[in-house]
């Protein structure tokens, strides 16, 4: 069989297995966030952190309680770094260093998961399950719970309610996140990745010495890495490790748990707003771009040429034997267009324009599918935009979902695309421009600028995956790309918050001969232009001194 064919026939299967569970997940994550039932289980949480869930909370309200619960969060995960020379299941590992801290505090609490450290070189076992694993799940559940919270706002009229965020998060993790990944550890156990909590051991005589190891909780870290679009690897390698991807069939798992929970959440949409038809519109937007970006992808790592590439059948530096080139191309695709950051492949070892793709996917904002609730919610914020657009030019005032687009919400909606790529342009413009910050650079010309571009592309879209080549563990990378992160990741919340709360208090306005049918084909291909337009516009100035500049010279 042909590396080509290969490839395809593994697209094939996970499409095949992603329909499968689209409808009854999309329809249980629906259930899920509109009942009004709570589980034992449930309660006893509530209780322990004083939280009534029956109260409905105002955007305002919504916004603190995401702020404060991360606020704490960073802070608790700051100090366990800090004091993990104390801790018991330590293996010995040293404290964190205070920038090092923060960066790493920072990346997990906002779903980024960029990781400046060697994972089994400098993390215990406490900090990696108490700490980094706990913020897999309840960073991903906050992503979940304020793409709901848009969704109630296009749902709900007249009032300014957009339902309880304790509530709201709780039930992410408890009814989804954790069930998922059960299962998904199971499988990844049976398939060969590790899970147990032994310690530094030496593996075998390499060279005349031994190569040293230690074990961990690996497999139910992978599972809520991918299902929670986190990222975060227990080893450097990350998911090119044997330890946490050991075959072929558990690469394609893991790219199947990265995208399955974002996609289906069009059908929870769907569901939610009362149309079915509208979420399969978010859903065929999503699909169309996915598709198109691994149709480019695959082109550019089978097709390059020179002799070495035609023996390997493909560009194969940077990418594992086990996976092939189309395994790692649609994983590369898929983690970079949502917020995942694991990676299978060394993605600056990619060719010129591969890289380039992988750099584009995430500066789309991360919505095709995006992140758990993040990739929704960008893509609704989009939808606006579209609307808007559509609006301006037959001379009507916006509608979407039976609500008006006017200068309130059309301003939220702007704030919110700008913010990622100031905070990717301005950090980036800035480390190339001081002279300490290149010294962190492997390689020198367009590829040393892309190593720059993409770490700060990954932080302020709370991806999470690296270029390869960059020395960000220095001072001035883990104090910037945290910035970055906790920027990117909090500020778009507050204008996603602020519509919502603006959408919800509008009565709806019924549609008309000339209202814009949005669950159209033709709403579909518009929206699909308007990203690749404003991003294009956004970006290509940066893109073509850096990937594009590699590419056609190569």
């Amino acid at each position: 069989m042909s590396p080509v064919l290969a490839g395809i026939l593994q697209l094939l299967a996970l499409i095949v297995a992603l329909g499968l569970v689209y409808i009854p997940l999309g329809d249980y994550m629906a259930k899920v966030y509109s009942s009004d039932k709570h589980l034992r289980v449930e309660k006893w949480i509530y209780k322990g952190i004083g939280a009534n869930p029956n109260t409905e909370m105002r955007w305002p309200a919504y916004l603190r309680g995401v702020l404060a619960f991360s606020a704490v969060s960073v802070l608790f995960l700051y100090l366990l770094q800090r004091l993990q020379g104390h801790l018991p299941g330590s293996l010995g590992f040293a404290a964190i260093d205070p920038d090092q801290a923060f960066n790493t505090a920072a990346s997990f609490v906002t779903n980024t998961n960029w990781q400046s450290y060697y994972g089994e070189q400098a993390m215990g076992h406490v900090v990696q399950t108490a700490g980094l694993a706990v913020q897999n799940f309840v960073s991903a559940a906050v992503g979940i719970a304020v793409a709901v919270a848009l969704v109630r706002g296009f749902s709900r009229s007249r009032t300014g309610e957009l339902g309880n965020f304790w509530s709201d998060l709780v039930r992410g993790v408890v009814r989804i996140l954790l069930p998922l990944s059960v299962v998904a550890a199971i499988v990844l156990v049976a398939c060969g990745a590790i899970q147990n909590f032994a310690g530094i051991h030496s593996v075998g005589q390499f060279m005349g010495g031994s190569q040293q190891w230690n074990g961990g909780a690996v497999a139910s870290q992978e599972a809520i890495k991918e299902v929670g679009t986190n990222g975060g690897g227990y080893f450097n390698a990350n998911s090119a490790h044997p330890f946490e991807n050991p075959t072929p069939f558990t690469n394609l798992f893991e790219i199947f748990l990265l995208l399955v929970i974002p996609f289906a959440l069009t059908r929870t949409f769907g569901r939610m707003v009362g149309s079915i038809r509208q979420g399969y519109a978010i859903l065929a937007t999503m699909a169309t771009i996915w598709l198109g970006f691994i149709a480019l992808m695959m082109w550019t790592e089978f097709a390059h040429h020179g002799p070495a590439f035609d023996i390997a059948g493909g560009a194969m530096e940077g990418k594992e034997n086990r996976f092939g080139v189309g395994a790692s191309s649609i994983f590369a695709v898929s983690t970079t267009l949502t917020s995942t950051g694991a990676v299978d492949s060394f993605h600056s070892s990619f060719t010129g324009l591969g890289g380039g793709i992988t750099m584009l996917g995430m500066q789309l904002g991360e919505i095709a599918p995006g992140g758990t609730g993040s990739g929704l919610y960008g893509m609704l914020i989009m939808a606006v935009i579209a609307v808007f657009i559509a609006g301006l030019m037959v001379g009507r005032t916006p509608e979407y979902l039976g609500k008006k687009i006017g200068t309130r919400e059309i301003k939220f909606a702007a704030c919110y695309i700008l913010i990622t790529p100031a905070l990717v342009l301005i950090f980036t413009a800035a480390a190339m421009a001081l002279p300490t910050p290149g010294h962190s650079m492997t390689n020198s010309g367009a590829h040393g600028f892309s190593e720059i571009l993409y770490a700060y592309t990954s932080g302020a879209n709370n991806n999470g995956s690296a270029f390869a080549g960059l020395n960000a563990d220095t001072q001035w990378f883990n104090s910037t790309i945290g910035i970055a992160m906790l920027l990117g990741r909090f500020l778009p919340m507050v204008f996603v918050l602020a519509l919502a709360g603006s959408l919800a208090e509008q009565k709806p306005v019924p549609a008309t001969a000339g209202t814009l049918r949005t669950e159209k084909p033709l709403f579909t291909g518009l929206l699909v232009g308007a990203i690749l337009i404003i991003t294009g516009l956004t970006y290509f100035p940066a893109l073509a001194l850096g990937p594009l500049a590699e590419g056609l010279a190569s």
